[in-house]
C-alpha cells in the first residue's frame, strides 16, 4: 500500500511551478503549459476594474501529470481544487495516485485567482501586515481573521460578486481549455479526446454548473467524482482559518442568497451559466430542474463525503443531488483519526496505517470510477 506520507513529502521536493520534471519511482512526467484567459465581459459581467490588472490571473501555466513515454492520449482527468487554495502542495499525492492507477493524465487546472493565478503578496504574511490589523481592528474580537483568509476575506467583503465571477472566468477557460484538447490542438492529446473531473471542495460546485451548462456539448461526456463537495450553496459554512473569515461568509451567503439575480438593473447576462449557477444556490428554487439534471446524470456522477465535514456537509449534498439521487451516487465515509474538510488527510496524525488506507480507500474508488 501507498505511504502517503512518503509521496507528500517526496512530491512537494521535486515540484516546482513552471519547471517539468520526471518522478522516478511512478514513471510519471509533471509538464507545464501556458495558457491565456479571457477578460472581463466575455464572462458575462464585468470583472473589478482593479482585478482586470492582475495579470497572474490572465497569463498562467498549469501542470499535467502524465505518464511517461506514451504518445498523445486520448483520455484526460481535470482536477479541480478548493477555494482560497494558494498551493498544489495537497493536491499532489492525489494527482499522482490518479494518473498511476487510470493510466491518464492528470490536468491540475487553477481556478481563477487561486495558486499562481494570483499575486504572490496574498500568501505573504509580510505583505499581509496592514491588511490583517485593518480586518481585526474593524471586526473587534472576531477570531475566524487570519494571513491565509485575509486576503480573499477582504475581496469578498468589498465585493461578493466577485465568487461568481471567479466561477464564470474560469468555466469560460475550461470551455476554452476542453476545445482546446477535443480540436487536437493540445499537444498532448489526440482529437476527440474524453475528459473526466475529479472536483474537490469547491471545485465540485463549479463542475456541477459546468455540466448542467454544458457549453457547446463540451461536457457531455464528462464523467464527475466528487470528493468533499457536491452541496448546495445555502448549507456550505465556509467560516474557517483557511477558506473565509465569518464577516465575509456572512456577506457572501446574504448576497447570493436574497440579493444576486433580484437586482433591479440587469448585472448578469441570463446565459446557461447563470442558470445553472441559479439552481445550485438554495434547495428550494427551481429544485425539480436541478433534481431532473442529476437523475439523468446519475450514471456519470459518483462521490464520497465526509461525516466530520463541517465545510461541505453531507446534508447539503442531499438537498443538491435530491436525497434519492445522492444515496445512489455518494458514498458517506468517516476516518478512525482527526480530520478537517480543509485537511482530509493530516500528516501530522500519528495513526499512520489509517491514513494510508483512507487515501488509498478514496482515491482506490475515484480511480475506479474514472479508469
Amino acid at each position: 500500500m501507498m505511504n502517503y506520507n512518503e509521496r507528500y513529502v517526496a512530491l512537494n521536493t521535486c515540484f516546482r511551478q513552471g519547471v517539468d520534471s520526471h518522478v522516478e519511482e511512478t514513471n510519471i512526467d509533471i509538464r507545464f503549459f501556458r495558457f491565456n484567459s479571457h477578460s472581463t465581459d466575455e464572462t458575462g459581467g464585468t470583472l473589478q476594474s482593479t482585478d482586470s490588472d492582475i495579470v497572474e490571473n490572465f497569463s498562467f501555466e498549469y501542470p499535467v501529470f502524465t505518464p511517461s513515454g506514451k504518445p498523445k492520449q486520448e483520455e484526460a482527468i481535470l482536477l479541480l481544487h478548493g477555494l482560497n487554495e494558494r498551493n498544489w502542495n495537497k493536491y499532489l499525492p492525489w494527482a499522482e495516485f490518479l494518473c498511476l492507477n487510470t493510466g491518464k493524465p492528470i490536468i491540475l487546472f487553477p481556478i481563477a485567482f487561486h495558486i499562481n493565478r494570483a499575486p504572490i503578496t496574498w500568501s505573504n504574511p509580510r505583505s499581509l501586515i496592514s491588511l490583517l490589523n485593518f480586518r481585526k481592528e474593524k471586526y473587534t474580537d472576531e477570531r475566524t481573521i487570519s494571513y491565509a483568509n485575509v486576503a480573499l476575506s477582504e475581496r469578498i467583503s468589498q465585493s461578493p460578486e466577485r465568487f461568481y465571477l471567479s466561477g464564470r472566468q474560469t468555466w469560460a477557460d475550461l470551455t476554452v481549455l476542453f476545445e482546446e484538447i477535443k480540436n487536437g490542438r493540445h499537444p498532448l492529446f489526440k482529437e476527440d479526446s474524453k475528459i473526466d473531473i475529479f472536483a474537490y471542495s469547491i471545485g465540485a460546485f463549479l463542475s456541477q454548473v459546468a455540466l448542467m451548462a454544458n457549453e457547446k456539448g463540451l461536457f457531455s461526456d464528462s464523467r464527475l467524482f466528487m470528493f468533499c463537495g457536491g452541496s448546495i450553496f445555502r448549507s456550505m459554512f465556509g467560516i474557517s482559518r483557511s477558506i473565509l473569515d465569518k464577516p465575509a461568509f456572512e456577506k457572501l451567503q446574504h448576497y447570493y442568497i436574497y440579493s444576486f439575480g433580484n437586482e433591479e438593473a440587469p448585472l448578469w447576462e441570463r446565459d446557461k451559466a447563470f442558470n445553472a449557477f441559479l439552481q445550485m444556490i438554495t434547495p428550494e428554487r427551481l429544485r425539480s430542474e436541478r433534481e431532473k439534471f442529476f437523475a439523468r446524470f446519475k450514471e456519470k456522477i459518483r462521490g464520497i463525503a465526509l461525516s466530520n465535514d463541517h465545510v461541505i456537509p453531507y446534508h447539503g449534498v442531499l438537498e443538491a443531488l435530491g436525497k434519492k439521487n445522492a444515496e445512489s451516487t455518494i458514498q458517506l465515509l468517516d476516518f478512525p483519526f482527526p480530520y478537517t474538510h480543509e485537511n482530509p488527510f493530516p500528516h501530522t496524525t500519528r495513526d499512520i496505517p489509517s491514513l494510508n488506507n483512507a487515501f488509498s480507500n478514496v482515491f482506490s474508488q475515484a480511480s475506479e470510477f474514472l479508469a
